[in-house]
């Protein structure tokens, strides 16, 4: 087993100058989102599929609260025996604030099979990963990590962004398997309709897109290989609620949808299959 233990200096220091002359300086720390609903006690059934329907995963989304301190835990287990299993750890005083992300993928569904830790409060980060070779390496860094860091936030803080508001951008620190800072900016594309037992309703649909910092995010765009858009569904009102999601899972995975499960009659009337049906 292989351990690496670097600074977030060891993998920017050759972007510096070079992102610079590529892309412009970059843009001042975002805020992280103001809390205008806050979590509590839950527990989601979920499903995971394709975009062409086929149900690959049933997941649990398991959510509970004490004082400001929220835990959730968003497990999938597929039907090929894969499992993925992130436990987020956050705190929703006036804004809401990453404590801890821990996220254990393994199976044939995931081109690699990793456990990841985050620490938020000390910037210590962990990737323990299998290598093309079969060979078990680990990574350790400790990183200057934003105060907006949106690691197993995102159905969290896109249910409390204001539709008046044009755009959103927060951090993400993605796992490649080497940390790398990330920019996701939200924006509302509109309003699309959905029906919950044949009652019509209408969902705000957020677009979601990844800005990779520096030359590699420069080089990525010249060369195509810039990450796609993900998309979210929320139900607006009094009490904001998750319609479904079209998200990579991991970097560099396919493009899965997340939504309710199959008791459930609700889907998007748009870009959605005719069935739904299991």
């Amino acid at each position: 087993m292989a351990t690496r233990t670097a600074t977030r200096g060891s993998f920017i220091r050759a972007a510096i100058v070079a992102g610079v002359a590529l892309i412009g300086p970059s843009s001042s720390p975002a805020e992280p989102v103001a809390v205008a609903h806050s979590e509590g006690l839950a527990h989601g059934f979920l499903a995971l599929r394709n975009l062409d329907g086929t149900a690959l995963a049933d997941g649990d989304l398991i959510q509970t609260s004490s004082g400001n301190r929220v835990t959730t835990r968003l497990l999938f287990r597929f039907k090929d025996g894969s499992r993925r299993d992130e436990t987020t750890v956050y705190t929703q005083q006036k804004a809401f604030r990453l404590v801890s992300n821990h996220v254990v993928q393994t199976g044939p569904a995931f081109k690699m099979q990793m456990e990841s830790t985050i620490d938020a409060g000390t910037g210590q980060v962990k990737v323990r990963y299998t290598d093309e070779d079969g060979k078990q390496k680990v990574i350790e860094e400790r990183l200057e990590l934003p105060a907006d860091l949106a690691n197993g936030l995102i159905l969290a803080l896109v249910k409390n962004i204001s539709p008046k508001t044009p755009k959103t951008t927060v951090s993400m620190l993605a796992i490649t398997p080497d940390p790398r800072l990330v920019e996701l900016e939200f924006t509302l594309a509109g309003e699309e309709p959905f029906s919950t037992a044949g009652f019509g309703r209408k969902a705000m649909h957020y677009v979601v897109k990844v800005h990779v910092p520096g030359v590699t995010g420069a080089m990525a765009s010249l060369l195509g290989k810039t990450p796609p858009d993900s998309h979210v569904w929320i139900l607006g009102g009094e009490a904001p609620t998750f319609v479904k999601a079209e998200s990579p899972l991991f970097p560099g995975g396919p493009t899965w949808r997340i939504g309710d499960g199959p008791a459930s009659t609700r889907r998007a009337a748009k870009k959605e299959p005719p069935s739904g049906k299991e």
